[in-house]
């Protein structure tokens, strides 16, 4: 090779090294703003993947592809709807309730806050105007009328200072429910655009898997099939155990809130939970607004009963139930879904927490197939529990 060959080849190494660096750097600065397009096309993914094997079995038994993709989306759509329904009457008469009964509510709440803010003024008072009296007898009238309007002053302002405290008070509540409100909206276009997706693409797949093969190089297309095949042999297995948690959650609250309301609308409360347990996060917070309504209507401590089993739901939901049961039914370990779903949280937002555990599963699958087969072709897994057990010092 001749020099002028070799500086050729050394300045296009060095313009790729630049242009790659540059597209690594334009990614992570647009990272924000492609996370929801990414984490879209990713579920979009994975549940097409999920639901394929159905999709397969009952076009082996019915026919076309396009019709059997419409009877469960149609199904869905039915079941949807029914539980809408459901969850629809009790919440809209409690509503209804509630609004009527808000004046009394607003007014029981104001009474106890205007009575201190009436005894701490004649409190202060009543100490001024004996400082006052002693006062008095020993400076001239002069001194003591200032100290009295002194004293009449400042039982004012600190009652002032009470409600501007309880209204700032109210305004951070307002402002964390309009964060909210904003996150949901954005959960549920995110949620829509997913469920279009995958009805488009169990509808006709192949065009997307002939795209993802024509971008790699024909020498990776096995190691790419084994790849796929994997992650499509494990999907049914990740949504069948986000099922089987949505079951848990809503057994439980239905368990905890039978003594509260009753059977029929702890079964509400039940069915709300469970469904917004695919939520990750956001779900628990909202199905804990229609159970607070409920208690609102029974009036006493109930309120604050029904907030503390929700958040003790939650917290067993988050630490206990959920990384226990994807770890047993994806087969990885409680630890790795903790941590990837603070990962994915704080990457892709609060629905990164749905595909955490999925990305654990595709990270081992492409740890297997690239890296172990390449730099540990002779190591099984005997071996990796060996060396674990060694640097633990067990026998």
């Amino acid at each position: 090779m001749t020099d002028g060959s070799k500086s050729e080849t050394k300045a296009r190494s060095i313009a790729l090294h630049i242009f790659l660096g540059a597209t690594l750097f334009v990614f992570i600065q647009a990272f924000r703003l492609l996370s929801p397009i990414l984490l879209s096309f990713l579920l979009v993914m994975l549940i097409s993947m999920a639901v394929n094997p159905v999709i397969s079995w009952m076009r082996a038994m019915w026919g076309g592809r396009k019709s059997t993709t419409g009877l469960v989306v149609g199904a869905l759509v039915v079941v949807i709807g029914l539980t809408g329904w459901a969850i629809f009457g009790p919440m809209k008469d409690q509503v209804m309730t509630l609004s009527e009964e808000l004046p009394a509510y607003w007014e029981s709440f104001q009474k106890p806050l205007i009575k201190m803010e009436q005894q701490a003024v004649l409190s202060e008072e009543k100490l001024q105007a004996e400082v006052t009296g002693e006062i008095a007898e020993e400076e001239n009238l002069e001194a003591s009328r200032q100290i009295a309007e002194t004293a009449t002053s400042k039982p004012t302002k600190e009652a002032e200072s009470l409600r501007s405290s309880l209204s700032d008070m109210f305004q951070k509540v307002v402002d964390r429910f309009t964060k909210v409100a904003v996150n949901t909206g954005q959960i549920l276009v995110v949620l829509v655009t997913v469920f279009f997706g995958v009805t488009f693409t169990l509808m006709n797949p192949r065009p997307i898997f002939r795209g993802i093969f024509s971008m790699l190089p024909e020498q990776h297309h096995k190691q790419a099939l084994v790849i796929i095949q994997r992650i499509g042999n494990f999907a049914p297995r990740w949504i069948a155990t986000t099922l089987l948690r949505m079951l848990t959650i809503g057994l439980l609250v239905v368990l905890l809130m039978w003594p509260i309301f009753g059977l029929k609308d702890a079964l509400v409360l039940g069915l709300i939970a469970g469904i917004l347990e695919a939520v990750p996060l956001l779900g628990p917070i909202l199905s804990t607004i229609p159970a607070i309504l409920l208690a609102l209507g029974k009036g006493g401590m109930t309120p604050l009963w029904v907030l503390l089993a929700f958040l003790a739901v939650q917290a067993l939901e988050s630490n206990v139930i959920a990384p226990f049961i994807m770890a047993r039914g994806m087969k990885i370990h409680p630890l790795a879904v903790i941590f990837s779903m603070l990962l994915c949280v704080a990457a892709l937002g609060v629905l990164g927490v749905l595909v955490a555990a999925p990305l654990v599963s595709i990270f081992d699958i492409c740890h297997d197939e690239l890296y172990r087969k390449r730099y540990l072709p002779t190591t099984t897994d005997a071996d990796l529990e060996l060396l674990a057990k060694s640097s633990l010092f067990e026998k």
